[in-house]
């Protein structure tokens, strides 16, 4: 499915008819270049789930956590400062990727071979408006 957004107000849909899409499904990938949206459509698909924390970038942390409305995590990845595999098992990959709550990853690119078979690939794309695939 191709979702276009014309203007940042076209997020919600989006981010509402991903998780529809996909109601069972837990960890999803992001792809696209450097600014392209990733952690903003994040934020919005957390704003979607009740997320009651903040929600930024992990880009030196390398993942956070933020909590829902009714006490559910929300683990949100940043691999792009990952260089090698063993540092994402370092940071206990593997069990918050099989632990049945959403995850959203930017820069899988870094991981592709340690994604689940059913992960969901978001690519982000387009310049003045944005098209959003999955």
């Amino acid at each position: 499915m191709i979702i276009t957004i014309p203007t940042e107000a076209g997020l919600l849909p989006a981010a509402e008819t991903l998780l529809t899409s996909c109601p069972t499904r837990r960890v999803f990938a992001f792809y696209g270049r450097m600014g392209a949206g990733k952690t903003t459509f994040i934020k919005v698909i957390c704003s979607v789930l009740k997320a009651v924390d903040v929600v930024q970038s992990p880009s030196f942390a390398i993942i956070n956590e933020y909590k829902t409305s009714g006490g559910d995590s929300l683990f949100h990845f940043d691999f792009f400062r990952i260089r090698k595999t063993e540092e994402v098992f370092d940071i206990g990959y593997e069990d918050y990727i099989y632990s049945g709550a959403y995850c959203f990853i930017e820069w899988p690119e870094l991981v592709e071979e340690l994604l689940p078979d059913d992960v969901v690939r978001v690519r982000i794309s387009g310049e003045d408006e944005r098209q959003i695939e999955f």
